[in-house]
């Protein structure tokens, strides 16, 4: 499944449960039952997502051509919306990710559902998968 088509697969269940206040639950059932952890060790400055709300992680990898993330939210917003993003953005190539509009996840209407600390802490994540990306592509060149 493409970028673009797990987006509009995640719409549709967006659109299927219907109103703002559902579709929150559904992200904070998602988080319940998120088991990502990144070992304690491991969480430092470096692998903070600096922006966010509430603390959050990621560990990043380049590995056979493709992007891996490891990433650890504390909020029950932060631990549902994890799998949400990841399930578009990884194990994908760098280009991939490279050419996907990330505009488009703004159809999936976060901005209705999040608050502006929140989207903010949504764009630091983005924009540490993006630079990954970028990386990781120039790595394998």
């Amino acid at each position: 499944m493409t970028m673009e088509e797990k987006v509009n697969k995640i719409k549709e269940d967006f659109e299927l449960l219907g109103d703002p206040n559902a579709i929150v639950e559904y992200i904070i059932e998602l988080g319940e039952q998120n088991e990502m952890k990144i070992p304690d060790e491991l969480k430092n400055d470096q692998t903070k997502i600096h922006g966010c709300a509430s603390d959050a992680w990621m560990i990043e990898e380049c590995k056979d051509g493709k992007v891996h993330f490891t990433v650890e939210g504390t909020s029950s917003m932060a631990k549902g919306m994890i799998p949400l993003m990841l399930s578009i953005f990884n194990d994908r190539t760098p280009d991939e990710i490279l050419s996907f509009d990330p505009k488009k996840l703004y159809e999936l209407g976060f901005d209705k559902i999040l608050s502006p600390t929140r989207l903010q802490g949504m764009e630091a994540f983005l924009n540490r998968i993006y630079s990954f990306a970028k990386r990781c592509k120039e790595q394998n060149n």
